[in-house]
């Protein structure tokens, strides 16, 4: 039998275009909808200055409206109905197959139950059927494994970089152990390794330690992560954020690349608490997003916001770094990375 040869690209690999879930009155964002539609009006503005866009939405001709009546063919509106925004989470995760690009639809089940999910566990078969992604994309149906795009990381070399605590919940894939997981990343990604980090707590986050809130691959050799080295507000971050925060790192400094060194680590400051409702929400400077040519960063307002831009800029020298505010989309506990998704060309 001819052995395949899978590869799962990494977020720096050239875009075909990024994929974005557009915000509704019926979704967890009613209470804030207008502040949260102005957030994605910039982000979707500040893509489409560097590639194509494809956005789910209940209403396309008011979000075309809204973001660029002008853009022409660069921007992709489907109106198809969904639970809620977090498209890296329930959106299609792009292997090459024999080089082709061959998209997963693996299981969503809203980060184990937490909150309803059956229209977006559907969207990517509907996007497919209503031919969103082109003809020359290969399907892969994956229901029976559940994934969310948030939770790993890959190098496009043969590593990834994952939590146990998300990926061994038992709310996610009952019954599968670390070493049958392990097997199964391996298998479906084309993988060498798995790298996983025990240490992933990050106050007000409901993934279970999604890696895109901690640590991040800048390129095969680099990763960036929330560090809690920088000068911190006395008190405002409970001890047990700080304590694992320092756990990761000492953990992503014995790892090694796949040729034996030991990774370039870029530091990024951790925010200084946001809070909402009387709950603490997971910012984080790690949520960030590559495109073709940029590095969209999620900010907060705060004098860190230039650290983050700073760190970021040393990790992705040939790339701009364009802050974003998030405040209006940390408030449902997810930032500017987890409302989006790559596909590669």
């Amino acid at each position: 039998m001819k052995h395949r040869q899978i590869i799962l690209p990494p977020e720096w690999a050239t875009q075909a275009f990024v994929q974005l879930t557009w915000p509704h009155k019926d979704s967890d964002w009613a209470d804030n909808l207008e502040e949260v539609e102005a957030c994605y009006i910039e982000i979707a503005r500040h893509i489409l200055r560097y590639e194509p866009l494809l956005v789910v939405c209940s209403h396309p001709n008011s979000v075309r409206a809204k973001i660029a009546p002008q853009s022409g063919q660069k921007l992709f509106l489907y109106e198809l109905p969904c639970n809620d925004t977090w498209t890296r989470d329930f959106g299609p995760i792009s292997v090459y197959v024999d080089g082709k690009v061959c998209i997963y639809d693996f299981g969503f089940n809203a980060w184990g139950g937490k909150f309803a999910f059956d229209l977006d566990n559907k969207l990517t078969a509907k996007l497919l059927e209503a031919g969103a992604f082109g003809p020359d994309r290969l399907y892969s149906d994956r229901k029976n494994f559940v994934l969310e795009g948030g939770s790993i990381e890959s190098d496009g070399a043969g590593s990834l970089l994952t939590t146990s605590e998300c990926l061994l919940s038992p709310t996610r894939n009952p019954g599968m152990n670390r070493d049958e997981i392990e097997l199964y990343l391996k298998q479906a990604f084309g993988l060498q390794r798995v790298l996983w980090i025990e240490n992933a707590y990050l106050q007000g986050d409901d993934t279970d330690g999604h890696i895109d809130m901690l640590a991040r691959f800048c390129n095969k050799d680099t990763i960036a992560y929330v560090s809690a080295g920088f000068p911190q507000t006395a008190g405002e971050h409970e001890p047990k954020q700080l304590e694992s925060l320092r756990a990761m790192e000492e953990e992503l400094k014995s790892f090694t690349t796949l040729s034996g060194q030991s990774y370039r680590l870029i530091p990024l400051p951790l925010p200084d608490v946001v809070r909402y409702k009387n709950e603490v929400l997971p910012a984080s400077y790690a949520n960030f997003l590559i495109i073709n040519g940029a590095v969209l960063l999620p900010v907060y307002g705060q004098e860190k916001d230039q650290q983050a831009v700073k760190q970021l800029a040393i990790a992705f020298p040939d790339r701009e770094i364009i802050p974003v505010n998030c405040l209006a989309l940390i408030k449902q506990h997810g930032s500017l990375h987890c409302i989006s998704m790559q596909h590669p060309v």
